[in-house]
């Protein structure tokens, strides 16, 4: 007291230290990895089973959506440990393939697509279907271009998820050459001591790439969250 809020002196050299005493190009290429793949996986995935729930008529249609829905509101930690059996017996565990397969596809983003699915004018596919299109192709042709807020907002949120995630690679990623930058960033406290500048410097430099994503999408996430769940 008082608080200083610009520290004096700035000390540039933990920014060369925690290169050289860490592993950090591994644990931001693996993080990054983890994240881009993720979230192109969710954009298909959510994508195309949000069209089937919002343009393809079947019966049980809305209460199975709803029952879908609802698993958004079980916590992950009341059915880890199935999932984590699971994945030992499928011989995924401690590979990064452990926390692809359980987040390539996700009842939020199929619920943010298909909001915005429906705010397209159903005469639209009408008029594709009579002039010969199927229902892939009106997905691919029609679907696909006019939801590009709504895709890049989805690519955006589970990039920022994939991208902070702690308590999947901690189950999941044991070998050292897996870490994630947050787990890796964990290395830097013992049982005695905890090193906080070199913490600090990490925890900047793993905001930076989500930031800058951030200021080069923000156009689309805005219009992509303004205009879901809007009819017209």
């Amino acid at each position: 007291i008082p608080i200083t809020w610009l520290p004096d002196p700035v000390v540039w050299r933990n920014y060369l230290d925690i290169w050289q005493r860490s592993d950090m190009t591994t644990w931001l290429g693996n993080t990054l990895l983890l994240s881009v793949v993720v979230s192109l996986l969710q954009v298909v995935t959510g994508s195309f089973a949000a069209y089937g729930f919002a343009r393809v008529r079947f019966p049980g249609r809305n209460a199975l959506f709803l029952a879908y829905v609802g698993t958004i509101a079980v916590p992950w930690q009341s059915y880890m440990i199935p999932q984590f059996i699971l994945m030992s017996k499928l011989q995924l565990s401690n590979t990064l393939w452990s926390i692809v397969a359980l987040q390539a596809f996700g009842a939020f983003g199929v619920f943010l697509m298909k909001q915005f699915y429906e705010t397209i004018p159903e005469e639209l596919s009408e008029a594709a279907r009579v002039d010969g299109l199927t229902e892939f192709g009106i997905y691919r042709r029609i679907m696909l271009p006019l939801s590009r807020p709504a895709l890049a907002s989805l690519a955006l949120l589970t990039f920022v998820t994939t991208w902070n995630d702690y308590l999947g690679p901690l189950i999941y990623l044991r070998s050292p050459e897996l870490r994630t930058i947050q787990l890796g960033l964990n290395t830097f406290i013992s049982q005695y001591n905890a090193e906080f500048a070199l913490i600090m410097t990490g925890s900047v430099l793993s905001v930076l790439p989500v930031a800058v994503i951030f200021l080069l999408g923000q156009r689309y996430f805005i219009e992509g969250i303004a205009s879901t769940g809007l009819k017209g």
